[in-house]
Order: C-alpha cells, then sequence, then structure tokens
C-alpha cells in the first residue's frame, strides 16, 4: 500500500444509483499505519481498566447510539436504501449488543478462572489460570448490516468488552454511515474514560491488507464473501507473526420438509419460505438457499406460487447485484435445473427478482461441488427428495452451513432425528419448524459453523461466547496472592465465576 492519494469515497442510492452523502477520504498507509500505533498504545491501558468501568463505557457508547438513532438511520438509509424501519431496528440491536456484553463484564465467567491449589504431596505447585485480551483487532465492516456488523457491531463490542482496542475497516458500501457511527461511538467511549485510539477508522479497499499486515494487530474479524474473507485469512496465516483470523463468510442454509410437516402444511411453510428467502433481498448470510422437499405432494407447487408473487428491492450496490444477476443466469443455464418460479423486481435502480429453480435430489447430489455454493440474494433451489435414506446421505456430504432447518409434524419424529444426525457436525445452528434469517443476540446463541460458513468453527460471531475470539489463556504458578490479578486472587474481591480444583 501507498501514500498516493485516491479519489474520496461517497456511497451510491441504490434507489437512484447517484452519488449520495459527503465524501470520505480514503486512508493512506500513513493513516492505517496510524491508527494501527494508536491502538498498540491504547491497549495496555485499556486491557488495564477495570471489568466494571468498561461495562460503564459499553453502555455509554449504547446510550450514544440511540440518541444519534435518527441522524444516523438517515445517513444510512440513503447509502443502503434499507429503509427507517429495519435501520431503526438495527440500531437498536447494535446498542443492544454492546449492552449485552457490559453484562458478560459484569458476570466475569469470561475470564474462566481456574485455580488448582498446591499439593506438597505430589510436588504440584499451585496454578491459576484465566484468560486476558489478546491485543489490538482488525474489524471488517459488513455489507448488509450498516450498523449490527460493522463498525460498532458485534465483533467490535466484543473485542471492546475483552479489553482490546479495535481499528475498524469501513465497507465501501456505507462509508458516510460508517464514518458517522465512528465519531459517535468513539466520543462517547472518551467521554467515559477510554483512552485515545481505542476505536479507529479506516477506509479504502487497499486498507483492508495494509490492516491485516500490521504488526501491531493481533487478531482480525471478518463478515463477507468468501473470496475476499479467504485472501484475507491467507495474508494473516502467512504474517511472520501469524495471527488468528475469524471470518464469517456466507452459507446455503439447507432447509428440510419432512413428509408429515408437508402434507399438514404446505401453504404455510411455502410462505415462510418465500418471506426468508427474499428477506432484505435476500441480503442475510442466514439465507435459506437450499430447500429439500419431498417428491409428492403439493407444496412445490405452493412455493411456486409464493415466489413469483414476491417482489424484491434493491440491493445494497451494483457489484453485489450484478454478482446476483451473473450467477442466477449461470443457473438458468444448468443442465436440469427447472426454472420454478420468478418474481418481481421493484423500481430501484439495484432491484433485482427473486427466483427459484427445481431439481431432483440426484441432479442436485450430482452437481453438489457448484450447487451447494452460495448465491447472495434472493435466490434458491428447491430439491426434491425421493426417501429419507437418500436424503440423509447427502445431508451429509453438503458443505459447511451457519444453519440448519428442519419442519415436522408430529409423526415426522424418527425422521427428524435421523436428519439431525446427518446435519449436525454440518451446522452452527439447528432450527426446528421455523426459518433462519434472523439471529437472536443473547447468551446461547451460535452464529457459526465449519467451513465455508467460517474459517473458525469453534467461535461465533454472534452472542455472549463472541468475546472468546479475543481472550487468551495465561497461568500463574506459585505467585505471590497480592501480586495476582483480583480474580485469581484467595478473597475473589471481583466475585468472579470460578472453578478450584
Amino acid at each position: 500500500m501507498t501514500d498516493t492519494t485516491s479519489a474520496p469515497l461517497r456511497g451510491i442510492s441504490p434507489r437512484t444509483g447517484e452519488p449520495v452523502g459527503d465524501p470520505v477520504a480514503v486512508s493512506t498507509a500513513t493513516d492505517v499505519d496510524a491508527a494501527a500505533r494508536a491502538a498498540a498504545r491504547a491497549f495496555p491501558v485499556w486491557s488495564a481498566v477495570p471489568a466494571a468501568d468498561r461495562a460503564r463505557a459499553l453502555d455509554a457508547a449504547a446510550d450514544a447510539l440511540d440518541a444519534a438513532r435518527d441522524e444516523l438511520v438517515a445517513v444510512a438509509d440513503a447509502e443502503t436504501a434499507l429503509g427507517e424501519v429495519r435501520l431503526t431496528g438495527e440500531v437498536g440491536r447494535t446498542s443492544g449488543q454492546l449492552r449485552l456484553f457490559a453484562e458478560v463484564l459484569r458476570d466475569g465467567g469470561h475470564v474462566q478462572a481456574v485455580l488448582t491449589p498446591a499439593d506438597p504431596a505430589t510436588g504440584r505447585p499451585d496454578i491459576r489460570r484465566m484468560r486476558q485480551a489478546i491485543g489490538p483487532v482488525a474489524v471488517f465492516s459488513a455489507s448488509n448490516f450498516p450498523f449490527a456488523f460493522s463498525v460498532a457491531g458485534g465483533d467490535t463490542a466484543s473485542a471492546l468488552a475483552a479489553g482490546c482496542p479495535v481499528v475498524v475497516k469501513a465497507h465501501e458500501g456505507h462509508p458516510a454511515t460508517s464514518a458517522a457511527v465512528a465519531r459517535v461511538v468513539a466520543g462517547a467511549l472518551r467521554e467515559a474514560g477510554a483512552p485515545e485510539g481505542v476505536l479507529g477508522l479506516v477506509t479504502g479497499f487497499e486498507a483492508g491488507a495494509a490492516l491485516v499486515n500490521h504488526p501491531a494487530v493481533k487478531a482480525a474479524g471478518f463478515t463477507g464473501s468468501q473470496s475476499g474473507g479467504r485472501a484475507l485469512y491467507d495474508l494473516a496465516a502467512a504474517r511472520p507473526e501469524p495471527i488468528p483470523f475469524y471470518g464469517e463468510l456466507g452459507s446455503v442454509n439447507p432447509v428440510v420438509v419432512l413428509p408429515g410437516a408437508a402434507a399438514e402444511r404446505a401453504r404455510e411453510i411455502a410462505q415462510g419460505y418465500a418471506q426468508s428467502l427474499t428477506l432484505g433481498t435476500g441480503q442475510f448470510c442466514t439465507n435459506p438457499g437450499l430447500l429439500f422437499v419431498p417428491e409428492d405432494g403439493a407444496l412445490v407447487d405452493a412455493v411456486a406460487a409464493e415466489v413469483g408473487a414476491a417482489t424484491t428491492g434493491a440491493m445494497l450496490t451494483s457489484r453485489i447485484r450484478d454478482g446476483y444477476r451473473a450467477r442466477v443466469a449461470e443457473l438458468d443455464e444448468t443442465a436440469d435445473l427447472h426454472r420454478l418460479a420468478s418474481g418481481s423486481a421493484g423500481d430501484d435502480s439495484f432491484a433485482v427478482a427473486p427466483r427459484v429453480w427445481r431439481l431432483s435430489l440426484k441432479s442436485f447430489a450430482d452437481r453438489l461441488d457448484t450447487l451447494a455454493e452460495e448465491c447472495f440474494g434472493p435466490a434458491g433451489l428447491v430439491v426434491t427428495y425421493p426417501d429419507l435414506e437418500s436424503l440423509t446421505e447427502v445431508l451429509a456430504s453438503l458443505p459447511g452451513s451457519l444453519t440448519g432447518s428442519v419442519h415436522a409434524a408430529a409423526g415426522d419424529a424418527a425422521a427428524a432425528a435421523r436428519v439431525v444426525t446427518a446435519l449436525r457436525h454440518r451446522v452452527g445452528r439447528l432450527i426446528h419448524n421455523g426459518w433462519p434469517t434472523g439471529v437472536a443476540v443473547c447468551w446461547a446463541m451460535h452464529h457459526g459453523g465449519p467451513w465455508p460458513s467460517t474459517t473458525a468453527p469453534l467461535h461465533t460471531s454472534v452472542g455472549a461466547t463472541a468475546i472468546d475470539r479475543w481472550l487468551v489463556p495465561i497461568s500463574y504458578q506459585d505467585w505471590p496472592d497480592d501480586l495476582l490479578p483480583p480474580e485469581l486472587q484467595d478473597a475473589n474481591p471481583l466475585g468472579v465465576p470460578r472453578r478450584v480444583g
């Protein structure tokens, strides 16, 4: 990366295709270096701030976001066309994530304190273990969530909670939104006593690679395409000092409808499928890309009717729109794929139409390597299966996904158990009689899965345990009590949950 000045970034309205918002300067190599170095200077200060004080700072940032909601929603709507209702809810989700991690800090269990007393009989020393912040973190904003997976999203909230300063690489699709959120959140953190550099922002395509390669950065979080995530993952692994790279790369999210459910509620299932497929113009990593249904019955016709009647709006960027159109054209030309239904596109400049195709389980299995790829947008495959045995064999061969869903009636219990056995090692979340779109931000959520849905299936990017990615263990052997961290001292002054033994 060089210091050559590039043209400023401007958002493009998906409604009109015209530039919107104030120009945002593209970061130079010097800018990226300055942000990373500032984060490195902030790290020893921020990581030493007591958990209760970090929690108050996160609450302050959440309050500031809520106070600036109307301003932020207006800027984001101009750049994304996601609408006031959706974006207002997303600001609330984002502030809610910050407050969740404030709760995580007050609980204290995230440090996983373990005390193993000395045993003179065996000569075992006194060993005490906990987790601590890994260091400055790079976060890559997502295109489809300008708030909840972006500058102040879950990656940032969890890293700040862990004690890690964050440098965010803004997404090119919403540069003005990113700058506005960074201003609000950084200001709130500063007023709450956080050090300068605890939250930084860089922009421009080249800034991403420079950030991952910067020696001050000790871990990275990413939400985006498989190709982009894999390229950055490889950079992180190839550094002189390799760093963990937590990428959420999208997924096909198989949905299985069992015979009893298909017979009992075909129209209800078809309506739910069409709504989930087209929600947000299909621009969710949990979009139901594969729908497995019985060969016989009325469900296929019901799906065709519901999707055919659907109208979808604008995609987020012209690049995403063009990628969707190219994939749809490719699937239209694929042998044995029969167009089942095509809905309507809205009037916006970046609008696209929903599309579904039908094919047999055997045809799908024969082309699994190419057909089980995510199509980012409102498109899906309806795969008809003849029997449970052949279905479960194919399910067990699917690539990793974030979710797997099973629609079952009371009489489908045995079949549902077999489907779960086939899916449970291929997905990160199993859903019963529901749809994958919509990810609850809570303590129990796991938003992850095997490759290629993520680069690190052990971890989640949503929910309380997202903090685990930014913590590393350390053990203290035979240290005097007064020199131990409070979490490991005999008196446990912070009252954190601990295991002794």
